[in-house]
């Protein structure tokens, strides 16, 4: 298996801000807007740069996506900024009739997201976002894996043109992409080719996926890890490649099973190659208050559980 190892470890919402920072040089139609929440969004640098191209909306999150839809119509490239909860549930009309509807170029970037806010508890964190936006018709929806990665996708998205859902989160992750890796949204990347079962991951989920594939190795079972940062457009061909090989996979993700990348795959191997399947998701249920750690032990969203799925899986066959 190929060997993955780190140096740092630093939060995925740094790397937002620091892939807007680079925008603001770089692109004069990059606007932001924030929710009250400059600090937690890391909007700081940004915003040294660019006061004039900031715009402080307040505790207004629909507000604020009304000004961002209407800031495109002037050429601009607006990115929103504040809790994945607060920029999907509280939201959602705003967005849906807005900016999807009349396919706004819009980057809602949703910090925050998952268990993984911790101790802030359920009211804070979500775990229907990715559902809820995948949904909308045209709407991109990304989910990164490191820092370096959504540094990448910040600055991918500036040049698509239409709607976008960026969801980072708060925690420090270990940093394993390469800082000048080139992010092409809905291409699944290759982490380690195997035989006997795939596992694709998303977000924070995608170095428990490596962390299993080297516990599986050590018993004799070659995983085939594959990073799903983009959910929406899925790379179809890189799943369906894969499980034709493997003939059974592993879905991980920090969200609800129910509308999440799991489904999404559950979909795609339903209309072509039906194979057993396993989710590693929260089970249908709303997260509490912990540190992130014992959120993800709790509900099964590590390592451990990557494994057993694998190994429940393969009996499937």
């Amino acid at each position: 298996m190929k060997k993955y190892t780190y140096t740092e470890k630093k939060d995925t919402r740094s790397g937002f801000g620091a892939g807007l920072a680079e925008l603001g040089r770089k692109n004069p139609n990059v606007v932001a807007l924030c929710a009250d929440l400059i600090g937690s969004l890391k909007m700081d640098e940004f915003i040294k740069e660019n006061p004039e191209r900031f715009f402080q909306i307040g505790i207004a999150e629909a507000n604020m996506m009304g000004i961002a839809a209407g800031l495109t119509i002037g050429g601009k490239i607006p990115f929103t900024g504040t809790f994945a909860n607060f920029s999907t549930g509280r939201v959602y009309d705003q967005i849906r009739q807005s900016i999807a509807y009349s396919g706004k170029n819009v980057k809602i970037c949703a910090s925050h997201a998952g268990l993984t806010l911790g101790e802030d508890g359920a009211t804070h964190q979500i775990l229907e976002d990715i559902g809820l936006m995948k949904m909308l018709p045209g709407m991109v929806v990304i989910n990164p894996c490191d820092y370096n990665q959504t540094k990448a996708a910040t600055i991918a998205i500036a040049d698509h043109q239409g709607p976008v859902y960026l969801r980072f989160g708060r925690p420090s992750v270990p940093i394993f992409t390469p800082a000048d890796q080139k992010f092409e949204i809905g291409k699944a990347i290759m982490l380690n080719e195997g035989t006997d079962v795939t596992i694709v991951a998303t977000g924070h989920l995608v170095w428990e996926a490596i962390q299993a594939g080297e516990a599986l190795e050590a018993k004799g079972i070659t995983a085939e890890i594959i990073n799903i940062h983009t959910i929406k457009p899925l790379d179809e061909e890189a799943i369906l490649k894969s499980v034709k090989k493997t003939g059974c996979i592993v879905t991980c993700e920090e969200h609800n099973y129910l509308g999440g990348l799991g489904e999404s795959v559950a979909g795609l191997l339903a209309r072509n190659t039906p194979v057993p399947q396993e989710f590693v998701a929260v089970n249908d249920s709303f997260g509490e208050s912990g540190t992130p750690a014992q959120l993800m032990e709790k509900y099964g969203l590590n390592s451990q559980s990557i494994v057993l799925a694998a190994e429940k899986v393969l009996k499937r066959k």
